[in-house]
């Protein structure tokens, strides 16, 4: 939805295929999951209009902290460890209403506001619930054959359909990965006491705990643990859960209680080998997952989307072939290195910090308060998440692409 957006303002004919209807994502339980934006995705929802739809619903981040998480067990309580990394948004962005590390919100908030925004471009073609069986190239174009029959024809086909994309597949665009046996159990928590605005992601002996604040004094979990604990804690009772969730939360924001369904999602990396085949682009977790450890799944997809409607858009407007692979390695080449380099950042830290190996403890503990004690790498790190290093696209700087 976001890259139809952006695809839009810059001038293109689209549309949409999804396989569910857009209402039916939108429920509450459809699958509990929140996702963090980084200040760069926030922008481009305020250039595309889509912030306007979502800004009540979510959540500034204005710190976040990262820590090896305290041993928990027996009459130990959990929560955050003594060596923290500490980032604050005051130190890139100053005054009270300066701009945050990110925003929270939980993905049906996220989908409201984009289907709100995409209901005001009715030039926009929405089919849903249909599913994408196949594509067929054509002497300058390519089509794309619904399971219905139905068939779509244009200059460019653009695979949104996952990391176990069924389009990449057709194209036999290989890629690299491995699963992790972990999964990433996802919940939302009420506490007592307010989080303002603090993300936190300490990292467990089984894999990162992450506590990121929503709106309303609640939090979004994500909870790493190997496959068949991750599976059980899903499944187990009420005062059972609440234990465990005690254990490892501690209780530095008071009584925590949960929720809401409780959701099990697997994890692991994939990489594809190209972004791009003959009249094809993959965007977001078709051309990567990744761990969620640092949360920028999302923001890796947005920023694709930014930079795949940026290139088509300049391209169409020097009478360029849209769908040509020399246009589309512009894409590619702008987006690899920063996939790259978020794919294998966050499989390293999640081989580092899943275990309870205790030199390993202690080196990592030390490294993260030397961090927290270099002002410029911290500031580095957070503009490195933010997505505003290197050379961001115009949506990502909060520049329309219809703007003269």
């Amino acid at each position: 939805m976001t890259l139809a957006l952006a695809m839009d303002q810059a001038g293109l004919s689209v549309a949409v295929v999804d396989a569910l209807e857009f209402s039916d994502q939108l429920a509450p339980t459809f699958d509990g999951r929140a996702s963090a934006l980084a200040y760069t995705s926030w922008r481009m929802f305020e250039a595309l209009g889509v912030a306007e739809h979502l800004r009540e619903h979510a959540q500034r981040i204005e710190h976040i902290l990262v820590c090896d998480g305290r041993p928990y067990g027996g009459d130990k309580p959990g929560g955050p460890g003594p060596h923290t990394l500490h980032f604050d948004r005051n130190e890139i962005s100053e005054g009270p209403d300066g701009e945050p590390l990110g925003w929270m919100a939980e993905n049906r908030r996220s989908r409201q506001a984009l289907v709100k925004a995409l209901q005001a471009r009715p030039q926009i073609t929405l089919i849903a619930p249909a599913r994408a069986d196949r594509y067929e190239h054509r002497k300058g174009g390519i089509d794309l054959v619904l399971a219905d029959g139905q068939r779509l024809s244009g200059k460019l086909l653009v695979a949104c359909d996952g990391k176990f994309s069924r389009l990449r597949d057709q194209a036999r665009v290989r890629t690299a990965g491995w699963g992790y046996g972990q999964k990433g159990l996802v919940a939302t928590v009420r506490h007592a006491e307010p989080h303002n605005g603090t993300a936190y992601e300490y990292f467990l002996p089984s894999g990162p705990f992450a506590i990121l604040p929503l709106t309303d004094n609640r939090s979004s979990l994500v909870w790493t643990e190997p496959d068949a604990i991750a599976d059980a804690l899903k499944e187990a009772p009420e005062a059972v859960f609440q234990e465990e969730l005690e254990a490892r939360f501690g209780d530095f924001l008071g009584e925590v209680r949960p929720e809401g369904p409780r959701f099990a999602y697997p994890l692991g990396l994939r990489y594809a080998e190209q972004f791009c085949d003959d009249r094809i682009a993959f965007v977001g977790d078709a051309a990567r997952g990744i761990h969620p450890l640092a949360g920028q799944g999302f923001n890796l997809g947005i920023r694709d989307a930014a930079a795949l409607a940026e290139v088509c858009g300049e391209a169409r407007r020097v009478g360029l072939d849209i769908g040509a692979v020399s246009t589309l390695r512009r894409y590619e080449d702008w987006r690899k290195f920063d996939s790259a380099t978020l794919a294998a950042g966050t499989d390293f830290f999640n081989r580092l910090f899943s275990n309870d190996i205790e030199p390993i403890r202690q080196l990592r503990g030390i490294g993260l308060s030397i961090v927290d004690s270099i002002p410029p790498a911290r500031r580095f790190f957070m503009r490195q998440a933010g997505g505003e290093t290197g050379d961001p696209p115009r949506l990502l700087k909060g520049q329309r692409l219809d703007a003269a």
